[in-house]
């Protein structure tokens, strides 16, 4: 029996979708004989804990909610001494979106000493952000659609240029929050009217947007992918489906995680293995932990990569089998690998600065020297 930390919720706009898979998590992992910590992260930050938390009804009142820190190797609570409550052998991600999925967590949980089964910082971060992912996917050779980012600031000073630039990407365009998730604050612009205010939507919810180009005929592909024992195991292709330009919050979380979609798609098996092999490439390239889910669109018998979800919803155990004993295996599977993990520290070379007299006094700051 493991000790396994599990985090959910969080100051993001998916917040309600991480309690939802949170609660999968820690009621799965004690089905399965794991002791298991529940941590939800507020909407205006802060961490806590209570024995309510066993259902999504409990969260309707997280006032009654123990608030909790961070210890070295622990989870304390927040007041008084700081009492450890939980040292955990592993933690489990489920937060959706925000400061749970940007990095900003699995950096906390690396400097306070606790193990993780979730990916990790530098891979959470850089997917968090659509302009660079869409770089990193291109430096990994995969195809991604053409695009472009502009800020707020730029859009402001230097209306015309950013007009340009669409003109010449082509309307319709796709208009996207950089750092947002749950297609939130995204809009299909068919003309330079409807491009200002899909602008100003997502200038709503994020300080940059992403301008790509659109895709009509457009399929909707996704597919997870998770490592176990040095082995990459990648998922079934899943199509999601939708009744408008764009797959919209309510289709993908509307109805429950399992929405209008078919596993396997009914796709050329060339064409699977084509994404399959993409997913496993960019689970490598970026050595991923946990499990992902890569989404491609699928145009004109050609597959693009769109987006890498570091913490994906039910964290895509639904992709890997149906049934709910299925996914108890492989979150234990994960949980086991986290917490088996390797921590080889590295040497810290020092410089011994401190030691010279060179930088005493209260002029220390203008003695530069050699340092330069």
């Amino acid at each position: 029996m493991r000790k396994v930390a599990v985090f959910f919720g969080g100051a993001s706009c998916e917040h309600d979708v991480s309690v939802i898979t949170g609660m999968l998590a820690v009621n799965l992992l004690r089905g399965a004989g794991e002791e298991v910590f529940p941590v939800y992260l507020g909407r205006e930050g802060g961490m806590f804990t209570s024995p309510l938390m066993t259902d999504v009804a409990a969260f309707r009142s997280p006032s009654r909610f123990t608030p909790v820190v961070f210890g070295q190797g622990a989870i304390c609570l927040a007041k008084g001494r700081k009492k450890p409550l939980f040292l955990p052998d592993v933690a489990l991600n489920c937060c959706h979106g925000g400061a749970g999925e940007d990095g900003t967590l699995s950096a906390l949980l690396d400097w306070y000493g606790i193990r993780s089964a979730s990916p990790g910082t530098p891979v959470s971060a850089l997917f968090m952000n659509k302009k660079l992912s869409a770089l990193a996917a291109r430096g990994a050779g995969l195809p991604v659609a053409r695009s472009f980012a502009v800020r707020e600031e730029e859009w402001s000073a230097e209306k015309e240029a950013v007009l340009l630039r669409a003109r010449e990407l082509g309307y319709p365009v796709v208009v996207k929050p950089c750092r947002l998730g749950s297609s939130i604050g995204i809009s299909v612009a068919q003309e330079e009217e409807a491009l200002e205010r899909a602008l100003a939507k997502a200038f709503r919810y994020d300080g940059e947007a992403l301008v790509e180009e659109y895709f009509a005929d457009k399929r909707d592909i996704n597919c997870a992918a998770y490592r176990v024992g040095g082995e990459i195991r990648v998922s079934l292709c899943e199509e999601a489906f939708s009744s408008g330009e764009i797959l919209s919050f309510g289709e993908k979380y509307g109805g429950g995680e399992r929405r209008n979609a078919k596993l396997p798609a009914d796709l050329p098996e060339d064409t699977a293995e084509d994404i399959r092999a993409m997913t496993a490439r960019l689970y490598d390239a970026f050595d991923c932990r946990g499990i992902v889910r890569a989404d491609f669109i699928l145009s004109g018998g050609k597959a693009y990569f769109n987006e890498l979800n570091t913490v994906p919803g039910s964290l895509a155990c639904y992709l890997f089998g149906e049934r709910l004993s299925e996914a108890k295996k492989l979150l234990l599977s994960l949980v086991k690998e986290g917490a088996e993990q390797k921590r080889e520290k590295k040497a810290t070379p020092p410089t011994h600065l401190l030691d010279s007299d060179i930088f005493s006094g209260a002029k220390s700051c203008k003695e530069r020297r050699n340092l330069v």
